[in-house]
């Protein structure tokens, strides 16, 4: 067969359809512009209103935000709480063992703990404190007015209302903790401390950080409370200036920006905590 009866073949083509490809558009969601929109107008408007409002008296929020009887109120509060939250863990913490313990006795009396102390309000729990000396006049020799002074009853009453949430906080923090990892650092022959201290507490912090650092914010504002016996913490020094001045609503102020300052501060901190026990895992 000659080369001149060979059919020519023609250079093959680009397909139609990779020159036409189609372009790709995202999808509109005017609503949720719309939306947005709206949000940031009606913000726009109330922090206008704030601000421009002279009846909430910047001047005078300025004026007493660092005053001396304020900054001892906060060191008071801030105090309290590192208190509390460091007793209450504690307490909480052997709670927490004794309800995970396999004597039925300790376990018994963890989960009545647990049971009583939330089950009542904290203010109750202050006000039977306050009052404990109408049933007990004398302990130990010494007058129980003289015994438990407003901050003494403060520490008491809120120590005990949190010891019995962080026994549940640390122990859903231990049971988190794969059953499998304990029994291998058995067989591997490590002594039960070290199992506790290597094992166990470095992967139930994960789940314990979160809600402990919610405990801490509660435990800050919940000290607030301790001003109806007297102690005088940040809310009870505000509430001390303006019995006297009536200027009630900046000294309120004063208080609830401090108030979320320190918030702000203990949810910085503990975003790097979380962090920090967060090492290793996927998420």
């Amino acid at each position: 067969m000659s080369s001149d009866t060979l059919a020519e073949v023609p250079p093959s083509a680009p397909p139609a359809a990779a020159s036409a490809a189609p372009r790709i558009v995202p999808r509109r969601r005017p609503g949720q512009w719309a939306a947005a929109a709206l949000v940031l107008v009606l913000l726009g408007l109330a922090v206008n209103s704030v601000t421009r409002n002279e009846a909430f008296q910047w001047d005078v929020v300025g004026e007493y935000f660092t005053s001396s009887s304020v900054l001892r109120g906060l060191g008071l509060t801030l105090w309290l709480t590192a208190l509390v939250m460091a007793l209450g863990f504690a307490i909480g913490t052997l709670l927490a063992i004794m309800r995970l313990s396999a004597n039925p006795v300790l376990r018994a009396v963890s989960r009545g703990y647990v049971w009583l102390f939330r089950s009542m309000p904290i203010l109750v729990q202050l006000l039977f404190w306050f009052n404990i000396g109408a049933l007990y006049p004398t302990l130990l020799g010494v007058k129980t007015v003289d015994l438990f002074a407003p901050v003494t009853v403060a520490v008491i009453g809120l120590t005990l209302h949190e010891a019995a949430y962080a026994a549940e906080v640390v122990r859903g923090g231990i049971l988190s903790v794969d059953r499998g990892q304990i029994e291998a650092a058995q067989a591997l022959g490590l002594s039960r401390s070290r199992r506790w201290r290597r094992i166990v507490l470095p992967q139930a912090m994960r789940s314990i950080v979160p809600p402990a650092g919610n405990m801490l914010i509660g435990t800050l504002k919940g000290t607030s409370i301790v001003s109806v016996i007297a102690v005088q913490d940040l809310l009870y020094s505000v509430q001390l200036v303006y019995h006297r001045t009536y200027q009630v609503i900046p000294l309120l102020l004063v208080a609830t920006i401090w108030y979320i300052v320190v918030t702000s501060l203990l949810g910085v901190g503990q975003y790097y905590i979380e962090r920090h026990y967060a090492r290793g895992t996927t998420r």
